[in-house]
């Protein structure tokens, strides 16, 4: 048995909720205080914008290619922990199935598979999609137009929040936060206190 694997496993917390919840902007908060690292779900799909437009055959094969690898890496190494950030639609089984190929690169590790879900008004929501935050980590947003028409269309197709109980038991730990009129330090402390997650001392 290798040394490393007395090492602690990684934990991956899963961020999800609607478009514009702030999925991204916690997630970067928790990331700050605890040393995970965050893969937010635009880090894949912008660079394949590039070359391919937004739901073509390519453009869905290379966002589920690179986001799986990055997960099976995160998986594999030493970092503390991953948060990934997913708009994960409840009525669609395929999704379910991608988030739990992904809890299982931790799971087999003995890692933690944590989630955290976010809610929050329409009205705030569509506020959000305007941040100044948002447009600069996720350059297809900033036709906000169609950023808006995109947010309520996904909102008019998908369930993008669970049913009371629909997730029993399915991650290790989870936590249902409505941020609406909170902002993402004081969600990201509960988070960091709900999962028991290490934040490390600053040094003297």
């Amino acid at each position: 048995m290798s040394a490393a694997s007395s090492e602690p496993a990684s934990d991956l917390l899963f961020v999800t909720g609607p478009p514009a919840v702030g999925k991204m902007t916690v997630g970067q908060e928790i990331a700050d205080r605890t040393g995970f690292r965050l893969l937010h779900n635009h880090l894949t799909i912008e660079p394949v914008l590039q070359l391919f437009p937004f739901g073509s055959a390519p453009f869905k094969r290379l966002v589920g290619d690179f986001r799986r690898r990055l997960v099976e890496e995160a998986a594999a190494s030493d970092l503390p922990g991953l948060i990934f950030t997913y708009v994960w639609a409840h009525d669609v089984p395929e999704d379910h199935a991608v988030v739990e190929r992904y809890a299982q690169c931790f799971r087999v590790r003995g890692g933690r598979v944590l989630h955290l879900e976010l809610t929050a008004e329409l009205r705030e929501r569509l506020s959000r999609n305007t941040g100044p935050s948002r447009l600069a980590a996720k350059p297809s947003k900033r036709n906000v137009d169609a950023s808006r028409r995109n947010l309520l269309d996904l909102d008019a197709r998908h369930r993008l929040n669970s049913e009371p109980g629909e997730l029993d038991g399915w991650a290790d730990a989870s936590l249902r936060i409505d941020n609406t009129h909170r902002s993402p330090q004081d969600v990201a402390n509960e988070a960091i206190d709900h999962f028991g997650l290490a934040v490390p001392r600053e040094a003297p």
